[in-house]
């Protein structure tokens, strides 16, 4: 069978090679649609290397079309596309257009007895492909300016409306501790509870004074690594975290990108600031997470240690209210590689955009961590010779390295990347599965899709790869989407 098939009959029009994704697998899959008259099945092949994702070229005349696929024999629709209901039950749309910038009227005549109902939305945004030299590739589906600033300015004024009380789960456990705890001892709690950060609380100033955090121990086993450190693993034995922040600049302070180091002081906010001021906090300040502390005093005195604020916890919030009226969002329907976010490998030509960072498995240990630092991300792709997504490398994989004190035995020069999560694996952390944290889209994916994912607890980047091939083609953060929210 020709994998590029269509409407041969039809004279005089311009054919239009549609590609058509089942990316949730199956053991049988077809396409079926208008223009098939709904009589015709297209058998859908799986994509090579991704047994999970079927596709079908079918070449399409210019105007609205219907489809669905019928997958392990049940009808089934992608919710993640433009759908509406009709009388073949809830079927995904398509409005193709020859001249990118000809967006045809849709012809809304639906036979008598259907309850056809075009979202508004799918007015705005609509999926469109053109032909250039001969290549398919796809025109990006657009709204309007102002429904862009509509729906920031939705986001800005539900933020600005509440509070860090939001954040608050009905149950759960906040763990934190004493400046005066060995080193060693601190990051084996981190690594037993399944934490990757907690903060730090100072029994002879009856405050918390700071957070000591995955990135912390990034440094410290750079630290030690360091041949002409002053630093042992038997100082971390007896050296409180109190004595090496106050010895040591690395713990406690951050490079302001002109080699100068300053201290960092706890940055913190209160159970009554609202999530907006929240968000630009952890924007401006560069970290992850905000402790919510609370005082009955006005001197600030007896604190109490709430919850620990995050960018995913704010996400969540915004997923769970605008759930039922995503309408009110409109850009929330468009393709990720629509809206000005996240970090893309260039394209040829494009000279002013920096590379993504990323890892190869036979890359070492030392520059895996060197690498988490100089790019400020909490974590790094690893790829294969074809730039294949196959696995990233985090932060809180350091924390493995606390089990059993295993980074005693390693040399971070000569230890890869891939023994290094091989490690990870035979102390595995129940709290954070790897399939939660490496997480995948496909830049055709909407913002929709992009943001439930981002909002999963331990998820902070999505990796966007091609269909098939998985070869990576960027990263977006939750620090990216906030960033696009609120500016």
């Amino acid at each position: 069978m020709d994998p590029v098939r269509g409407v041969g009959s039809v004279v005089g029009t311009v054919l239009i090679p549609m590609r058509f994704v089942w990316p949730y697998g199956g053991r049988s899959v077809f396409l079926s649609g208008s223009f098939t008259r709904w009589s015709e099945l297209l058998p859908m092949s799986p994509v090579e290397g991704c047994p999970t994702v079927f596709q079908v070229i079918y070449r399409l005349p210019p105007g609205y079309h219907q489809y669905k696929f019928f997958v392990d024999g049940e009808w089934r629709h992608d919710e993640h596309q433009p759908y509406v209901h009709g009388q073949y039950g809830i079927v995904n749309t398509v409005l193709l257009a020859t001249d990118p910038n000809y967006i045809p009227v849709i012809n809304l005549d639906i036979a008598p007895g259907s309850n056809m109902d075009v979202d508004e939305t799918f007015r705005r945004a609509v999926t469109q492909v053109q032909v250039t030299e001969g290549t398919l590739s796809e025109v990006l589906p657009r709204i309007s300016d102002a429904d862009v600033q509509v729906s920031r300015q939705r986001i800005s004024a539900f933020l600005s409306m509440h509070t860090a009380y939001e954040l608050l789960p009905e149950s759960g456990k906040v763990v934190a501790l004493d400046v005066d705890l060995p080193v060693k001892q601190a990051f084996h709690i981190l690594h037993e509870q399944g934490i990757y950060m907690a903060p730090l609380w100072d029994m002879c100033k009856g405050q918390f004074v700071g957070v000591l955090s995955a990135l912390d121990f990034v440094l410290i086993l750079r630290e030690l690594g360091n041949r002409g450190s002053n630093l042992t693993e038997e100082e971390l034995e007896t050296h409180t975290i109190s004595a090496w922040k106050e010895g040591k600049s690395y713990l406690n302070r951050q490079n302001n990108g002109h080699g100068i180091a300053f201290s960092r002081h706890l940055i913190h906010a209160g159970p009554y600031d609202n999530l907006k001021d929240i968000a630009i906090k952890i924007l401006q300040k560069e970290v992850s997470t905000v402790p919510i502390i609370h005082s009955s005093f006005e001197d600030g005195s007896f604190p109490q240690l709430l919850h620990l604020a995050s960018l995913s916890g704010i996400l969540k919030c915004i997923c769970r209210y605008f759930r039922n009226c995503s309408s009110s969002l409109p850009i929330l329907q468009l393709p990720i590689c629509a809206i000005p976010v996240g970090t893309w490998v260039p394209k040829i030509g494009e000279s002013n955009r920096r590379p993504l960072a990323v890892l190869r498995p036979s890359s070492s240990l030392a520059s895996a961590l060197n690498l988490l630092v100089q790019a400020q991300a909490s974590s790094i792709p690893i790829v294969d010779d074809n730039d294949s997504l196959l696995d990233i490398y985090c932060r809180s994989d350091i924390m493995a390295l606390a089990k059993d004190r295993a980074y005693t035995h390693i040399n971070l020069d000569e230890m890869t990347v891939q023994q290094a999560l091989q490690l990870g694996h035979d102390v595995c952390n129940p709290y954070e599965p790897r399939s939660q944290r490496c997480q995948m889209c496909l830049r055709s994916d909407s913002l929709h899709k992009v943001i439930e994912r981002l909002a999963n607890p331990g998820v902070r980047r999505i990796v966007i790869v091609e269909a098939g091939s998985k070869r990576l083609e960027g990263i977006v953060s939750l620090s990216d989407i906030f960033k696009f929210f609120l500016s």
